[in-house]
């Protein structure tokens, strides 16, 4: 570390101050296409899910799923959802990862099978949300390097990268058996790692942007007849 200058320490300490103020820079967009009219009765639920026919890096992340189902059912609004795990339970086997749809547009014969229709009235499911999309790394720039010698170590440098979530969830009317409309969250962020002797992440939280923002278009929508609009 002895090389190091004191301008080059006093540079990456201005890159650390500014990086700690910007704290991830994150934007986010928010859309929904309406229909049909929706709404949701006290003794109604909905599930959250994705495609899990099989291993692919096109699936939409599990833990993506979650964070919109928690979202959904959470605060003074909140709506009841049935967890993905228990709506395979219920509806074995049809939604088990060996036979479950591959593509939205499956979803209509299935949906209309009688022994399956008389599932999801026994458990009360109103709409299933199928969600699209994944949360990828677009960019990065910089470099960090990191030492070791008997006096100590330490790393010096700045990392930035870029991340892009973009998610698009189709609304099924599992009574009317058709879709009502698709709401789409899309959240860009930089994230930035500068590194004066420790390595300080300063992460973007893409991902929990864009759960945040579909959870919160999604429950106005099936719990609203308005029609249909848009927010950024």
């Amino acid at each position: 570390m002895k090389d190091f200058r004191p301008k080059q320490f006093a540079l990456l300490g201005l890159f650390i101050f500014l990086a700690s103020l910007l704290g991830g820079c994150v934007t986010a967009t928010v859309q929904e296409m309406r229909e049909s009219a929706t709404g949701l009765t006290g003794d109604e639920a909905v599930v959250v899910i994705g495609r899990r026919s099989r291993p692919s890096p096109q699936e939409t992340e599990f833990d993506f799923i979650q964070c919109v189902a928690k979202d959904l059912q959470s605060g003074s609004g909140g709506i009841t959802v049935i967890s993905e795990q228990q709506f395979m339970d219920a509806t074995f086997p049809w939604f088990e990862p060996r036979t479950a749809p591959e593509r939205t547009s499956d979803l209509p014969a299935l949906l209309e099978e009688p022994l399956l229709a008389e599932r999801l009235e026994e458990i009360g499911l109103k709409y299933l949300v199928w969600i699209e999309g994944q949360t990828i790394r677009t960019s990065s720039a910089g470099s960090l390097g990191c030492t070791v010698s008997g006096a100590g170590g330490g790393c010096f440098g700045f990392l930035t990268w870029e991340n892009d979530a973009s998610y698009e969830a189709t609304v099924w009317d599992t009574k009317k058996v058709r879709s009502v409309g698709r709401v789409s969250s899309d959240a860009a962020g930089t994230s930035y790692m500068p590194a004066l002797i420790i390595p300080i992440p300063i992460i973007a939280q893409v991902k929990n942007n864009a759960c945040d923002g579909l959870a919160t278009q999604l429950r106005t929508f099936m719990t609203e007849t308005a029609g249909a609009g848009s927010s950024g």
